[in-house]
């Protein structure tokens, strides 16, 4: 009796070690692992560039290109300061020559004229001159000259301007811009006007202009003419 409890104990044992086994045997219900989709990247977007001219530089550039340029003045060391001096000019057509071939020193007064084409009282101060000049021409023997100082963008601007107003003396353009450098003030401010006397000194400088200064001009001019 004794032999069969021990046998039925085994088989009870035996069964539940293998039921233990079973359920060690089985494996959790593995998890689906999501992966996250990469983030979309955003459309690369490109600059637009300026629109090339034949040489390969846009207009814009060129435009601000055209606000600048490289000085070619000598400096006043280098210059004759003295009258008729010895600087580059232009003519109304372009033509190139020197200042003391377009002022000769011919031992009359001299009137130096500073202005520029995009002043508009240089404009207004020649206008009123052009309406006196014959006569002032009549009452007294001496010279006037216009010389602009424009900047070479302007160039052709001046030309045109010169052939159009037939102001009746001669105009010329300072190439290079050195009155700038030898004149008193260099030229801060314009219009201009000096007078030099025979033998080419400065005896009168008026800057700016207002109404009424052509007739004060022409004044000195007849004062400084009759001393000789």
């Amino acid at each position: 009796m004794h032999k069969i409890m021990i046998i039925v104990l085994c088989a009870i044992l035996g069964t539940c070690a293998t039921c233990q086994n079973t359920t060690a045997t089985k494996t959790e219900p593995t998890q689906k692992v999501v992966e996250k989709a990469p983030a979309p990247k955003a459309p690369i977007v490109k600059k637009a560039t300026p629109p090339a001219t034949t040489s390969g530089v846009s207009d814009e550039v060129k435009k601000k290109r055209s606000n600048y340029f490289v000085s070619t003045a000598r400096q006043k060391e280098q210059i004759d300061t003295l009258f008729p001096y010895d600087l580059s000019f232009k003519d109304l057509n372009g033509k190139e020559l020197m200042s003391a071939e377009a002022m000769p020193k011919n031992g009359k007064p001299t009137v130096l004229l500073f202005w520029l084409t995009t002043c508009a009282p240089c404009r207004i101060e020649m206008g009123q001159i052009k309406k006196k000049y014959a006569g002032w021409k009549e009452m007294a023997d001496f010279n006037l000259y216009a010389i602009s100082t424009d900047f070479p963008k302007n160039h052709e601007r001046f030309f045109k301007t010169v052939k159009e107003q037939e102001w009746g003396w001669d105009t010329y353009l300072d190439v290079n811009r050195e009155f700038l450098k030898i004149m008193p003030g260099n030229l801060n401010g314009l219009p201009q006007t000096f007078i030099l006397d025979k033998n080419g000194k400065i005896v009168f400088h008026k800057r700016k202009y207002r109404h009424g200064d052509e007739d004060k001009l022409f004044a000195k001019i007849m004062e400084i003419a009759d001393k000789g």
